[in-house]
């Protein structure tokens, strides 16, 4: 049976703190949307109709303020066309490189109590998304 993440785990998220805090950071999403979005009963957005898609626009729309004050930039964004390496069937919708200047600008945002209604809308448009956090390198050149 496929399994699906939306939220870390305690110890992945605890291995994220546990890394350094001062440097800067890159995070690698990639996103599957909900063929309809599913918010929570009461929730204004919820029986709307909207696509996963649509509910994605909505969390960029409303925690995008809070992203930019922390310093967080998109350096990097594509959409999925197929998968060369990797298990048949997961299709990723869209991916994007997040850059902080720190993971303390990273637990900011998420702790900012605007963030924390924005981020409903995250958890109403993804069927399944991975979050990786790298130290960024040069770019260009060759793989070595």
């Amino acid at each position: 049976m496929a399994q699906f993440y939306i939220d870390p785990s305690a110890s992945n998220f605890q291995a994220f703190k546990d890394l350094p805090r001062d440097e800067p950071i890159h995070m690698l999403n990639l996103l599957q949307y909900r063929e309809l979005a599913e918010y929570p009963e009461g929730h204004e957005h919820h029986g709307n109709g909207w696509s996963g898609r649509r509910a994605y626009e909505e969390y960029g729309k409303t925690s995008g303020p809070i992203f930019s004050r922390v310093g967080g930039e998109i350096v990097w964004r594509g959409a999925f066309q197929t998968m060369v390496t990797g298990p048949d069937g997961k299709d990723w919708h869209d991916g994007f490189v997040a850059q902080y200047p720190n993971s303390g600008a990273f637990f900011a945002m998420i702790k900012d109590p605007d963030y924390q209604l924005a981020v409903v809308n995250r958890t109403a448009a993804l069927l399944d998304s991975r979050l990786m956090r790298f130290s960024p390198g040069e770019s260009g050149g060759g793989f070595g």
